[in-house]
C-alpha cells in the first residue's frame, strides 16, 4: 500500500479498546483527527449492533461498523443496516444437528434481527449481555432455529478455544464458517463465506477503496481473514499467535493504546 491508507479498519475488543472496555481519551482523539482528515475509520467486530453504543458513547461521533464477524454492515448515522447475510433456518437446523452429534453438552444462542436481539437456550451461559429487553431464553430448540440468524454461538463448558473451534469446523465442513474471538471456549458460526474480510470488502467496494489501500488492526483468529485481505495488517502486541504470524507489523498492546500509537505515526496526528 502507499504511505497513507485510504481507509482504516479496526477490531474493537482486545484491539481498539482497553481490557476494561474503555476507549482511552487518546484513542478517541486520534480517531477524530483521522476521520476529520478525510480517511474513513470502520469498526470491524464480532459484536452485535446492540453492543456498539458502549463504544459510541465514548467517541466524538459514531463510526460505521461491520458487525457479527462480517454478517452485518451498519450505518450508525441513520441506524440502518446496509447489508446482512444470515444463516437461514434450515441451515441453522443442520448446523445444530451436526454439533449436537459431535459435541457433548453443546448449548446454543443466536443473534437475530440483524444482531439487535439474541435468543438462547436455558443452559447457555450469558457472559456480560445485560440488555434484558433484547435477550430472551427460548422454550424449545425449534424456536431457537426458527428465524434467520446472523451468528450462531456455541459453548460446551470450559474448552481450549483453538481446539474447540477446530472440532466445530471439522463437524461443519463447508456448511458454515467457524471462528473464535475469545479465550472462553466460545465458537462463533456464520454463513459460508461470511467473514470480517467479506464484510469489509463489500463496504470498501461501496467507497471505491481497494484492499491494498486498507490498514487493518486485529488481535484474534476471527480477524485473520480481514488482516490477510488488507494491504497492511497490524497486530497489537497482545494478539493471538495466529494473528502475530500473519501481520505485517506489530503495534503496542491494546492496554497501551496500540492502535492510537500506530495511527499517530502513520497520519502524523500525535
Amino acid at each position: 500500500m502507499g504511505e497513507t491508507p485510504r481507509l482504516v479498519a479496526t477490531d474493537i475488543d482486545g484491539t481498539l479498546i482497553r481490557d476494561d472496555r474503555t476507549v482511552s481519551p487518546r484513542t478517541a482523539e486520534v480517531l477524530t483527527r483521522v476521520t476529520a482528515g478525510g480517511t474513513p475509520v470502520v469498526l470491524v467486530t464480532g459484536r452485535p449492533i446492540r453492543w456498539l453504543k458502549l463504544v459510541y458513547d465514548q467517541l466524538a461521533e459514531p463510526l460505521p461498523a461491520i458487525c457479527a464477524n462480517g454478517a452485518v454492515v451498519y450505518d450508525p448515522f441513520n441506524d440502518e443496516v446496509l447489508r446482512a447475510d444470515p444463516l437461514a433456518p434450515e441451515l441453522l437446523a443442520e448446523v445444530a444437528r451436526r454439533l449436537r452429534a459431535e459435541v457433548p453438552g453443546v448449548s446454543f444462542a443466536v443473534e437475530i434481527t440483524d444482531s439487535r436481539q439474541m435468543r438462547h437456550e436455558a443452559h447457555y451461559p450469558l457472559r456480560w449481555d445485560a440488555d434484558h429487553d433484547a435477550i430472551r431464553v427460548v422454550d424449545s430448540p425449534e424456536e431457537l432455529l426458527a428465524m434467520p440468524a446472523v451468528k450462531l454461538l456455541a459453548r460446551a463448558g470450559e474448552q481450549d478455544p483453538d481446539a474447540f473451534v477446530q472440532l466445530v469446523a471439522a463437524a461443519l465442513g463447508n456448511l458454515a464458517e467457524a471462528t473464535h474471538s475469545s479465550y472462553s471456549g466460545l465458537v462463533e458460526i456464520s454463513a459460508a463465506g461470511v467473514t470480517k474480510a467479506a464484510g469489509l470488502a463489500w463496504y470498501c467496494a461501496r467507497l471505491g477503496v481497494d484492499a491494498r489501500d486498507v490498514l487493518a488492526f486485529g488481535d484474534m483468529p476471527n480477524d485473520v481473514p480481514m488482516l490477510t485481505w488488507a494491504g497492511r495488517a497490524v497486530a497489537v502486541a497482545n494478539a493471538h499467535r495466529a494473528v502475530l504470524e500473519i501481520a505485517h507489523d506489530v503495534a503496542p498492546a491494546n492496554s497501551e493504546d496500540g492502535v492510537a500509537a500506530y495511527l499517530e505515526k502513520i497520519f502524523d496526528v500525535g
